[in-house]
């Protein structure tokens, strides 16, 4: 086994301060599952989120005890997940029609780029390759 193949997947570990409103946000919002766990005491304290072959992790910040480790600094700055896909227009519907505040499409570097941020400020974008022109703003009637 080489170096290049060891190497599977990277799957972004979010630190939150809410992990329901976080798993709401996640599965609820945009459509990702719940794919393992970790509830000490019977609550929900870290958990694997997937949809498709993309996965993410959260764990809620301790609040209070000897592992309390809730930051001063203000969460989500200058991380950006990107998340490839066939297809971000569809699902930058999908999105709106649950609600969900997504950014309105454009074409930047050959991909249709949406754009939203969960509840604790981190930035995830859904991209997915096009010919359309650099610039290109997504319209209703664009497919």
């Amino acid at each position: 086994m080489t170096n290049e193949t060891n190497l599977k997947q990277a799957v972004p570990f979010f630190n939150v301060m809410n992990i329901e409103a976080s798993v709401r946000y996640y599965v609820d919002g945009l459509g990702f599952k719940m794919t393992n766990q970790w509830t000490p005491e019977g609550k929900l304290r870290w958990c694997r989120l997937e949809r498709g072959d993309a996965a993410i992790m959260l764990q809620e910040f301790w609040k209070d005890g000897p592992h309390a480790n809730v930051p001063m600094e203000k969460l989500g700055v200058g991380v950006s997940i990107c998340f490839l896909c066939a297809d971000a227009l569809a699902l930058y519907r999908e999105f709106r029609g649950r609600g969900m505040q997504a950014s309105k499409p454009f074409v930047g570097n050959n991909l249709w780029v949406t754009t939203l941020y969960d509840p604790d400020g981190y930035r995830l974008e859904f991209e997915s390759e096009t010919n359309a022109p650099e610039g290109t703003e997504y319209t209703e009637e664009r497919i």
